[in-house]
């Protein structure tokens, strides 16, 4: 069984591998200059069942495997972190259902999400409450057979686009992390409007937007969980997410030393190939050995994830840590290893670089992991 299910996975990432390289690769500096929202690749993953590898069979999906998971976002990261995130996101809008929604909720909506005939967002930062979620303002009041939204949130991947919106608000303030409930939210009901957030260091094709709500009605029963429930359904995603992120961030790094490499081997000085210098081939070294390194990590952490593993939040913040400090750091000395040249955006490097600092920030600072992980030591 083990065997067939690393074919089966391998073969996915062989395919999304030839995929990415030959109709994404191509589109990336377009994408990263315009800024805009890349409908084409949307209906590229459409086409070829690319949104499906995140969700379960039984509804409707290929995989369901994070590890499955991570190797596709990789892939794709390696030539376009924007398009990575369209699957990351996707998946990150699809677990709150998977986690809390009921067997209803998941046969009506969870086959739309791994299709692609809709787009999912997860809605849980403020502008006053990014890593600290207890402290949110959006309320929900129950109102008969409804529920009321007020309120607002900042920095919604995919929120001006989606279809279906995972609204995390507060049903009880005075109960803090315990009051907060899970929603799921049409994009187009009445009372939500969508602002697009524009000029972002990276990720620029990606869609981020701020949401206000006012006095937006949303059905009861497109309540996840009980009332009560949103914290722990917004903890178990982003245990569940977190590893994606770090495997985007391995693609973003895989993809600017594999640039480097093929520069290093080209560019003459002192009448040779730079890459026959000792100085940068200890750069590259290190750059190889830390991704691969960061990999491992990620991968123990997807492991986890599929198979209940207890450890599998601190992996899973380790991972993300970890992925994306190392990241930062190759896609830089890329930079570096192509000196003036790397510095233009006539060469991918720079942009991968801006594409790397994201994975820093979202899904939970680094700083936020380094809590995670200590909390979990210590305990």
């Amino acid at each position: 069984m083990a065997v067939e299910l690393e074919v089966e996975r391998e073969a996915i990432r062989s395919s999304v591998r030839e995929l990415a390289r030959d109709r994404i690769a191509p589109r990336a500096a377009d994408i990263d200059r315009s800024g805009e929202y890349p409908w084409d690749i949307v209906q590229l993953f459409r086409d070829q069942d690319t949104y499906a590898v995140a969700f379960p069979p039984q509804y409707g999906g290929l995989s369901g495997s994070a590890l499955t998971l991570s190797q596709v976002v990789e892939e794709v990261a390696s030539v376009c972190a924007t398009s990575a995130l369209l699957l990351a996101v996707q998946a990150l809008g699809g677990y709150p259902i998977l986690l809390g929604g009921s067997e209803e909720q998941k046969r009506t909506h969870l086959p739309e999400l791994a299709s692609g005939r809709k787009i999912a967002a997860y809605a849980l930062s403020e502008a006053d409450a990014g890593s600290d979620a207890g402290a949110m303002r959006t309320r929900a009041r129950r109102d008969g057979e409804d529920y009321i939204l007020d309120g607002s949130k900042m920095w919604i991947t995919n929120g001006s686009v989606a279809d279906w919106i995972v609204v995390f608000a507060s049903t009880d303030p005075g109960a803090g992390t315990r009051g907060i409930t899970a929603f799921l939210v049409d994009g187009d009901s009445a009372g939500l409007e969508r602002r697009p957030i524009h000029g972002k260091l990276g990720i620029r094709g990606s869609d981020t937007a701020e949401l206000i709500f006012s006095s937006c009605r949303v059905p009861a029963e497109r309540r996840l969980g009980q009332e009560g429930d949103g914290f722990k359904i917004a903890m178990g995603v982003l245990d569940r997410s977190r590893p994606q992120i770090g495997a985007q961030a391995l693609g973003i790094g895989a993809g600017a030393l594999r640039y480097a490499l093929g520069y290093a081997k080209q560019r003459q000085q002192f009448g040779r190939p730079i890459a026959e210098f000792q100085g940068l081939q200890f750069m590259l070294a290190d750059m190889g050995a830390q991704l691969e390194a960061a990999r491992c990590l990620v991968h123990e952490a997807c492991r986890a994830i599929d198979s209940g593993d207890q450890r599998a939040t601190e992996l899973a913040a380790m991972a993300k840590l970890i992925a994306s400090d190392t990241a930062m750091k190759v896609t830089t000395d890329a930079v570096q290893v192509l000196g003036g040249y790397g510095y233009v955006n006539e060469f991918p490097v720079e942009r991968m670089m801006r594409d790397a600092k994201i994975t820093q920030i979202y899904e939970g600072t680094n700083q936020i992991q380094r809590l995670v992980i200590a909390k979990r030591l210590l305990a």
